[in-house]
């Protein structure tokens, strides 16, 4: 399970579609900051603002405002990684389905941006290790990968988007984050730092920073030592190169 980022033929573009804030950093923060640190150009379009991310820490929030906040926090965060762009499609939060509606947006995504790589998720994750998945994850992994084949590269799929001026593209890879059959296991030891420092910029969603850091160092890959604490993240990678 070898990184095969190492041998991408120069700078890409990475193109990362999830569907809340906060997501890409808790699913492959470090990953992402190692990327931008190597000089590849990552740019997020999350598909909800997250708006109904509730916890005792923002119940106050109406929903509205706990939308814009969650927008500036995402910018922050994506900001300590080194992200070029955040963008979002504010769709409804928590009623995210893979629909044609919707897969029509994201292949209109794919053809604006024209991304070498696209991160998204798997949508076959229905467990993680707080219990079950959320369905937004679920349903924005299916529809980022109905949208990626046979849809977004295919000229005859949504036509109206050629009208649009949006010529076909598809990514020469796609990495699925949140997976429990990885192909791709990334070191990213050097940089868990910055995806800690990144998810605390989510402020209305992790209330008490400290057990944040203190949870988030605890997940040491299985080979680690004391004296040598190692950190991954894992990917179920389709390459079309």
């Amino acid at each position: 399970m070898e990184d095969i980022s190492a041998k991408w033929p120069g700078k890409q573009r990475v193109l990362v579609i999830l569907a809340h804030p906060d997501d890409p950093e808790f699913f492959c923060g470090a990953t992402l900051a190692r990327w931008a640190k190597s000089g590849h150009e990552i740019i997020y379009s999350l598909i909800t603002c997250g708006d109904k991310g509730r916890n005792d820490n923002n119940k106050h929030i109406p929903g509205d405002e706990l939308c814009a906040l969650r927008h500036e926090e995402e910018r922050a965060a994506a900001s300590v990684l080194g992200v070029k762009e955040v963008n979002f499609l504010d769709r409804d939060d928590g009623y995210l389905v893979a629909d044609l509606a919707l897969r029509k947006d994201i292949v209109r995504v794919i053809r604006q941006v024209k991304p070498d790589v696209l991160v998204t998720c798997d949508p076959q994750n229905l467990f993680a290790t707080y219990g079950l998945n959320h369905p937004d994850h679920r349903a924005a992994g299916q529809v980022v990968l109905d949208a990626v084949f046979p849809a977004a590269g295919n000229e005859l799929f949504f036509p109206e988007l050629l009208r649009e001026g949006w010529e076909p593209h598809t990514p020469k890879e796609v990495w699925a984050s949140l997976t429990s059959q990885p192909n791709v296991v990334m070191d990213v030891t050097d940089t868990w730092d910055l995806k800690i420092e990144a998810l605390k910029q989510h402020v209305s969603q992790i209330g008490d920073p400290a057990k944040l850091e203190e949870r988030m160092r605890t997940r040491l890959a299985g080979d680690s030592t004391p004296e040598n604490p190692r950190y991954e993240e894992t990917f179920r990678v389709i390459n079309w190169r």
